[in-house]
């Protein structure tokens, strides 16, 4: 059947049933999307070219173990691997700093401080948040609306307990049961957060 482009599905069904060639054909046909899209997150040919590799490796590992159940959606599936591969990068990338003396403060134009955030610092935030709402959405409802006021609308304690018609101090002790529980959460469900 020359000339006639095989779909993803058929070509995960031949590479199951033993066709070598088929996976590659496979990420032959998504290999420069998922590339552009690695390089315009990371902003950097090299690391991009890595990236790809290593995220191509994972796929073909996750489909050897049988983990993949095709639901016709193997370009999406293999983006969103390509950006959570995208985030470890980043989150790596964050730990490893090493300071210098350009950033120690003998050179104020190289400080970090001073530049506007990057792409991967927007999407590490973005990530952090919707994580630290989730956990928050998982407190008990006077301590939930605690959180909120404080964090989300800066409000004072003093502000919070007018509101809520409660004294100073019990606003503060919600407060601090609210941390108290999200640290019992985090904890419970093994969660690392940014």
């Amino acid at each position: 059947m020359k000339g006639t482009m095989l779909s993803d599905h058929a070509l995960l069904v031949q590479y199951q049933q033993g066709n070598r060639e088929a996976i590659s054909q496979l990420l032959e046909r998504h290999n420069r999307r998922l590339r552009d899209y690695i390089r315009m997150l990371v902003k950097d040919s090299d690391v991009a070219d890595d990236l790809t590799q290593e995220v191509l490796i994972k796929v073909v590992k996750v489909i050897d173990e049988g983990r993949y159940t095709d639901k016709g959606r193997f370009l999406p599936w293999l983006l969103r691997i390509a950006h959570n591969r995208v985030l470890d990068y980043f989150r790596a990338q964050k730990q490893n700093k090493s300071v210098n003396e350009a950033n120690a403060g003998f050179d104020i134009l190289g400080s970090k401080s001073f530049a506007e955030p990057s792409i991967e610092d927007n999407i590490i935030s973005e990530q952090c948040a919707e994580e630290v709402r989730a956990l928050v959405d998982e407190l008990p409802e006077e301590q939930r609306e605690v959180v909120r006021m404080r964090y989300y609308e800066g409000l004072s304690f003093k502000e919070i307990a007018e509101h809520t018609g409660v004294s100073i101090n019990t606003a503060l002790g919600r407060m601090r049961y609210a941390l108290i529980n999200m640290r019992q959460i985090i904890k419970k469900k093994n969660l690392v957060l940014c």
